[in-house]
């Protein structure tokens, strides 16, 4: 795989305080630029910017089954090393997140061996934190 060059990804919260919280002191992101609308955070080497929106009546929540559970449609989120992951899942249940899919490995023994998990931000946006146990097949079949 050649070198990965960071992404930018911006997502609306409608509480720009509890999003900004949330990243910065749940998932200990760095904080960057802010200002009273949006906020910069280095989300593992990648730009991540939670922009205010107001709260609109109308959610359209999506899931796809995938290995018998609901998988939130969209979701983003990262693939980290194996040990990273396993020290995220650990402090994330240390701090009562309520995971949507509970920390797990799909494909075990098999190719794609990989450990997930699931859970929402404080304004509906889904996160998947994913490892895989060999690297190189990230994108094997």
């Amino acid at each position: 795989m050649n070198t990965l060059s960071p992404f930018h990804l911006a997502i609306p919260v409608h509480d720009l305080e509890n999003a900004r919280n949330f990243y910065k002191n749940i998932l200990e992101l760095e904080e960057g630029r802010s200002s009273d609308h949006w906020v910069d955070f280095n989300f593992f080497g990648h730009q991540l910017v939670i922009h205010y929106k107001s709260k609109t009546g109308i959610e359209n929540k999506h899931n796809n089954l995938v290995d018998g559970k609901d998988v939130p449609v969209p979701h983003f989120g990262i693939i980290l090393e194996w040990s990273i992951w396993q020290d995220l899942a650990k402090k994330l249940s240390d701090k009562n997140i309520q995971f949507v899919i509970e920390p797990y490995i799909r494909f075990e023994g098999e190719v794609g061996e990989q450990a997930t998990m699931f859970f929402y931000d404080p304004c509906g946006n889904a996160l998947e934190f994913k490892s895989f146990k060999d690297s190189s097949q990230i994108f094997a079949k």
